[in-house]
Formats: structure tokens, C-alpha cells, sequence
């Protein structure tokens, strides 16, 4: 199916890994330029070059990257000034951390918040207007089923994602009567290179248990809900953000959509 992407440009933040970088390459297969992003230089030139292997019919100057921690003020103007207007926005960029409760500091609340959530509204806040000028944008968000369903070691985390729910959803609100779609992904757990090292740190792990054992037994003991019964693939993941972002979802506006194998009890 042609997704009729040819001629669009996105930023995937938070990008030279894992589910946004899965993102990233899923987009230019389709036909679109695509920014990746990260803070590294030697990550982000590496992306680029892992993407041009991966997508060989893709022209070079199809793949760029603004390197840049864009849960910062000063590196979101930066990539303002470098990218005055984009016609897709994807909103990736995100931290996790387990903890309990009694664990939880200011800091761990601040930074989690500033990341994952006010990164995310001041990007769009910037491009939305660009995007109902041309009208025709796509904005979304990578959200999380624990933003529905936040798990008591995650509260932190689930919080910002419940927040980025109801952020795509106001934002969504902004685009009435234009093409311009504003929406969230809801993945449940997936099975990124991140996600691998922190299976590896939870505690009471058994150092001689192999990997498909941790994943298989992480999936039934916190995520027992799960239809799926497995972690899903970041493919999986970015191919549903692919469609989101094309002009064949035009009828998608303000939605919270979910990939999450049916990890959610509820059917609304």
C-alpha cells in the first residue's frame, strides 16, 4: 500500500534507537525525509548511516539529524531556527525508570515531567501553527498503556504518560476544520534494546535465566493482562505511527490509539 508519504518531512525525536528509530526507517521506506534525533553526535551519525543501509532506495539527502537534548530550552530553539516548518511531528522522546513510591524524589517527578511531557508540548506548540498555515500536519505522541493502567513501581512514568494523552488531545482541539491531525500511540511493552537492559536490572533476576525466559516470565507476572503473551516488536509499533502519519488517517483526529496486544481490559 502506498501511504502516499512522498514529499513529507518528519522529526522523530528521541530517535537514533529503539521504537523511534524503528519510526524513523518505517517512514522512509514509505517515501518521506525523515530527521532522526538525539544528543550524541557519534549515536546520531550512526543512525543515519544505519538508516541509509537499511533503506537503500532512499537518496541521501532524505536522512538528516539535528543533534540536540530537546528537553532543553536552548537545543529547541536550535532546531527552530534549523527547521522553521515540518509537515510530521513525532514526538518520541522519553526516560523510564522503575521505583517505588517511597523512592520517588522532586527531582525524579521534574525530570520526567520536562521530558517526556513539556518537550513534546512546546515542539507541537511551535509547529502547529506551520502546519494549519499549509493545512496538512500530523502530530503524534508515543504515549503508553501506563499512562491508562499505571503500575505502582511507574507512577512517575505513568504519569507523564496520561499527561501526553490529554496533551495530544487539547491539542487536537486547535485543529478544527483543517487537515491537521493530532494524536497518541499507545504501545505496550515492546521489545527495544532499552526495554532488554532493563529486564536485565529487575531485582530477582537469576543471572543464568536466558533471555526469552526473562521476557516470557516479565509478560506473565506484570503485564498478565496481555493477549499478546509477548513483548511487541518495534516494527509492530511503527508501522500503526506510519499510517497515523499519513494522509490516508485523515479521519483519525484526537484519538488514543492502541498497540498495545490488548494488554487493556476495557474496549474504550
Amino acid at each position: 500500500m502506498d501511504l502516499n508519504l512522498k514529499g513529507k518531512t518528519a522529526l522523530i525525536t528521541g530517535s537514533t534507537t529503539g521504537i523511534g528509530y524503528g519510526i524513523a526507517l518505517s517512514l522512509l521506506r514509505e517515501g518521506a525525509s525523515v530527521i532522526i534525533n538525539g544528543r550524541w553526535p557519534s549515536r546520531v551519525e550512526e543512525g543515519i548511516q544505519k538508516l541509509r543501509q537499511e533503506a537503500p532506495s532512499a537518496s541521501a539527502a532524505r536522512v538528516e539529524g539535528f543533534i540536540g537534548d530537546l528537553a532543553t530550552a536552548a537545543d529547541r530553539a536550535k532546531l527552530f531556527k534549523e527547521y522553521p516548518r515540518l509537515d510530521i511531528v513525532i514526538n518520541n522522546l522519553g526516560i523510564f525508570t522503575a521505583k517505588n513510591l517511597d523512592a520517588l524524589s522532586e527531582e525524579d517527578f521534574t525530570t520526567m515531567y520536562q521530558t517526556n511531557v513539556l518537550s513534546g508540548a512546546l515542539i507541537s506548540q511551535f509547529y502547529l501553527p506551520g502546519m494549519r498555515q499549509q493545512n496538512w500536519g500530523r502530530v503524534i505522541f508515543i504515549a503508553s498503556e501506563t499512562g491508562v493502567q499505571v503500575p505502582a513501581d511507574m507512577i512517575h512514568y505513568g504519569v507523564s504518560k496520561a499527561a501526553q494523552i490529554a496533551l495530544s488531545r487539547g491539542l487536537a482541539e486547535t485543529t478544527v476544520g483543517t487537515a491537521v491531525t493530532v494524536n497518541a500511540v499507545l504501545p505496550g511493552p515492546t521489545l527495544t534494546d532499552g526495554v532488554g537492559q532493563f529486564l536485565e536490572t529487575l531485582p530477582g533476576q537469576d543471572t543464568q535465566t536466558d533471555r526469552q525466559t526473562k521476557e516470557r516470565d516479565f509478560i506473565l507476572k506484570a503485564r498478565p493482562s496481555s493477549l499478546l503473551q509477548r513483548f511487541a516488536t518495534v516494527d509492530e509499533v511503527a508501522t500503526l505511527v506510519t499510517y497515523l502519519a499519513s494522509p490516508l488517517s485523515s479521519a483519525t483526529n484526537g484519538a488514543t490509539v492502541r498497540v498495545d496486544g490488548g494488554l487493556l481490559r476495557h474496549a474504550f
